[in-house]
């Protein structure tokens, strides 16, 4: 019984999803949905890539978290349409989340929504959205062995960024084994970026951009 309920949970979602996923198709809308876990620089990444393309795209953001509104507030600061969604225990956002963010964002024809996922890298990476994009960030930090204990966002994954890479240096993060586990279980493109030096922030902005199929204004 729990196994069927699961499975209709999951069919509702990825219903809406497809829903989200024409009503924006019909707008020339993207929707990136950003999955990490707490303290990747979701948010630091997002703030520089808001300062690449505010100039050359609509940009809105959807940001979700268990409680609070601390990143939300970031983005707002920067003048950014912002919806925040707090699960209130919650370990992922879902596809009916994101439908009710657009009735409140009313985003323009041609926007690009980044989409703040709850830090996790797990039940994130079940959860059609309806995004156009998915990219997961994972941090020298954290160490080099997530493609391999958490294989299933990285093949989810459109894109790899890994992030905070000044930071090398002062860990023992092993490039050469990080590399070995994303290429085991996925061909995806790894992106390397700081955020602090502002490292790679240009070409990933490109990179987005081309992966929407979106022409600079």
């Amino acid at each position: 019984m729990e196994i069927k309920v699961m499975k209709n949970i999951m069919h509702s979602n990825n219903m809406i999803a497809a829903e989200n996923r024409e009503i924006m198709k019909d707008k020339k809308i993207s929707a990136i949905n950003i999955l990490a876990s707490p303290g990747a620089g979701k948010t630091s990444l997002l703030v520089k890539l808001i300062e690449v393309l505010r100039n050359k795209v609509p940009l809105a953001v959807v940001e979700g978290d268990i409680a609070g509104s601390i990143d939300a507030e970031k983005i707002d600061k920067l003048g950014i349409p912002v919806v925040q969604i707090n699960t209130c225990g919650g370990c992922h956002l879902d596809a009916n989340m994101i439908r009710e963010a657009l009735v409140t964002l009313k985003p323009a024809d041609e926007t690009i929504i980044f989409i703040e996922n709850v830090g996790n890298l797990v039940c994130p990476s079940s959860f059609d959205l309806g995004e156009k994009l998915r990219i997961v960030v994972s941090s020298v930090t954290e160490g080099s062995d997530k493609p391999i204990k958490y294989p299933h966002v990285f093949q989810t994954a459109d894109l790899i960024v890994l992030n905070k890479i000044d930071l090398i240096k002062h860990t023992d993060f092993d490039r050469d084994y990080f590399y070995k586990g994303v290429n085991a279980i996925t061909a995806k493109k790894v992106m390397e970026v700081s955020c602090i030096e502002s490292l790679g922030i240009e070409e990933l902005a490109e990179e987005i951009l081309k992966c929407c199929k979106i022409q600079e204004k």
